[in-house]
């Protein structure tokens, strides 16, 4: 069991702190403090563990780091819009009916290949939307292709990359803050 979890535990280590992700945590940063000085918003969404790290990152985007944010995580959003479209569309159709010009839609899919996500990226770049992604496994996965910033770790571990993941949205929030450590009342 020790190798085993030493094994694991290198797993991480490479994923934060051998995965250089310093131009793609700036461009973001950056994108984050464009998107609040046009007043616009970012629209976020992802499925089973990723859907809760965006709404993490939606909630911290809009108190702390002061960039409107929100996710498609509503119970009622995701039936209704899944039952009316299809489960492979919904996201896709939430995009159409939250965004504004201007606005920006970051989305998560560990693996890359989930059609809900996909199609929300296509939708969104047919649209004229900016596209941030988060993904693992496959380095020219289908989400990757269409993003303007990719975040993408190689690794299969849904664990260890959805993790990841949420680590390098608090740390944009954090960038915007200015500070890792502050009061969050």
């Amino acid at each position: 069991m020790e190798d085993w979890l030493n094994d694991y535990f290198n797993r991480y280590k490479v994923a934060l702190f051998e995965k250089n992700v310093t131009q793609e945590l700036l461009q973001l940063k950056e994108l984050c403090l464009k998107v609040k000085a046009s007043n616009n918003k970012f629209l976020m969404a992802g499925n089973g563990a990723s859907a809760t790290i965006v709404s993490h990152a939606a909630t911290d985007m809009t108190k702390q780091a002061k960039v409107r944010s929100l996710c498609f995580t509503d119970a009622s959003l995701i039936t209704a819009y899944g039952n009316d479209y299809g489960y492979e569309n919904w996201v896709a159709e939430a995009v159409n009916s939250y965004y504004n010009e201007g606005d920006v839609v970051l989305l998560i899919s560990s693996s890359g290949s989930s059609k809900n996500i996909v199609n929300a990226a296509k939708k969104a770049k047919s649209l004229g939307l900016t596209v941030v992604t988060f993904s693992g496994f496959d380095e020219e996965n289908a989400l990757k292709q269409l993003g303007d910033i990719n975040f993408w770790l190689s690794s299969k571990a849904y664990n260890i990359i959805e993790n990841t993941h949420s680590i390098w949205l608090t740390t944009v929030v954090d960038m915007i803050v200015g500070k890792a450590e502050y009061n969050v009342s």
